[in-house]
This record gives structure tokens, sequence and C-alpha cells, in this order.
């Protein structure tokens, strides 16, 4: 039920893939794609939502695929943590650039960059209004970025974790390739877990089975699809247990 200022979800984590701040490019961080996401997420914040981010880092360094070509695993996934550093700071600038406070939080100390996580700091900051990214996952190797968004969901008390995409939602079928594919309004968290669907990694998806936080998946590329989200508008699929979803 939406609450007094229109919202159904008041403070969520957004969950961006480090492909997304690409733009058209092939590699790394196109800023007037930044500046775009930036002016979505300020709009949804001055609507009173309470709003962090995890962007992964696949625009700029990809652990597992490397680790696969030989590279040590660990090795990997620490340079890994450390491009989705560089994309926290791409956005931080993008959202200051338009008069939006942040902070960028490292679960790898880097006092010089960025504050260290701390969990009461990021909640306090949150509550003031400031938009919080955190960034390197959970800080150890092993572990996706979708794992440290679910994790960092839970450690905010988020009312739901909204994972932007290519496409309006889960699908039956790659509706790019498919045109038969329909869109689940709804899902239970086992029913993406059982039917191996490529939402998230099913550590994530556990995690928020576990604490019954929502993921709400919809399109990044349509604009106003964050603030409609929030006000429980527009297309997109809700994972979740039944009995929660009504």
């Amino acid at each position: 039920m939406a609450g007094e200022d229109g919202l159904k979800y008041k403070r969520v984590l957004l969950k961006l893939s480090g492909e997304a701040l690409m733009g058209d490019g092939d590699f790394g961080v196109d800023m007037p794609t930044c500046l775009r996401f930036a002016e979505e997420i300020a709009a949804a914040r001055s609507s009173g939502a309470e709003i962090c981010l995890v962007i992964g880092g696949g625009n700029i360094f990809r652990g597992v695929s490397v680790a696969a070509s030989g590279m040590d695993r660990s090795q990997a996934d620490n340079m890994g943590m450390l491009a989705t550093i560089m994309n926290g700071l791409a956005m931080q600038s993008a959202l200051e650039q338009i008069g939006v406070p942040t902070r960028l939080q490292s679960a790898i100390r880097m006092e010089s960059v960025c504050e260290p996580f701390i969990r009461r700091k990021a909640i306090r900051h949150m509550e003031k209004g400031r938009i919080v990214i955190f960034s390197a996952g959970t800080g150890n190797p092993f572990f996706t970025t979708d794992t440290g968004a679910a994790l960092r969901a839970a450690e905010m008390n988020c009312d739901a974790m909204l994972k932007g995409t290519q496409v309006d939602g889960v699908y039956t079928a790659d509706p790019k390739t498919n045109p038969d594919a329909t869109r689940y309004d709804h899902l239970d968290y086992q029913d993406v877990l059982s039917m191996n669907l490529k939402v998230m990694d099913a550590s994530a998806v556990s995690l928020m089975r576990d604490t019954g936080i929502p993921i709400v998946v919809f399109s990044l590329h349509q604009r106003g699809a964050l603030q409609n989200v929030l006000h429980a508008r527009g297309d997109y699929t809700v994972i979740s247990d039944e009995t929660k979803a009504n």
C-alpha cells in the first residue's frame, strides 16, 4: 500500500549493471548516460524516496571471464571490485553535477577516494536525503555485485531492490528474439530459482527471499520508469512471496 507521499517503496536499493553506463559505446563510461540516470534518480529523490545504489563493473573489468582465461579468480575479482569503485565515482560526479548530495562507500578501505562502508553511517546519509553509492561488492572475491546489492538492501532495511535492465521485466523468453515472449507481472522467489531465470544470481535471490525484500525488475531505458516503479505504475516484474505481494 502506498504511503502518504504516494510511494509504494520508500527506501530502495537500485542495482545497475556496469554495462548500462557504456551508453552506445563498447567499453568504459559514457557521462551523458550517467547524467540521464542521475536525473532519473534525482527526480525519484525529489518525490520523497530514499535511494542507495550498487553498480557493477562489467564495463571496465569482468573478473569471471578473465579468471576463466587463466588469472587467479581472487585476483580477478579484486580487480572487478576496483572497477565498481571507478563506476561509483563516475555516478557520484554525475549526481553532484545536478546538485544531488551523494556519498560513495566502499567495502575495500580507500579513504582518500571514498568512505569505508559503515552501516549506521550509510543509513544516516539516506535519512538526510543523500544518495549512497555502495562499491566494491561485499569486499570479498567469489561474490557478485548482485549478491553485494542484496546484502546492502538487507542491511539498509530497504523496502525493495530495483534491478534496472534492458527490458521492462522478466519474460518467458528473450523478447528481443522471440516476439511471442510474454512478461511476468509477478514471480515467486522459488520460481526464479527453479526455472533458472537469469534475473540475478541464486545467492542474491535466496537472500532476498530470506529477508522478504521484493525484487522489482524494470527497464533502464524508459524515461520516468524509476518514478513509475516507486509509485506502482508502468510495466515491471515483481519477485516476492505471494503472501507478501498481496
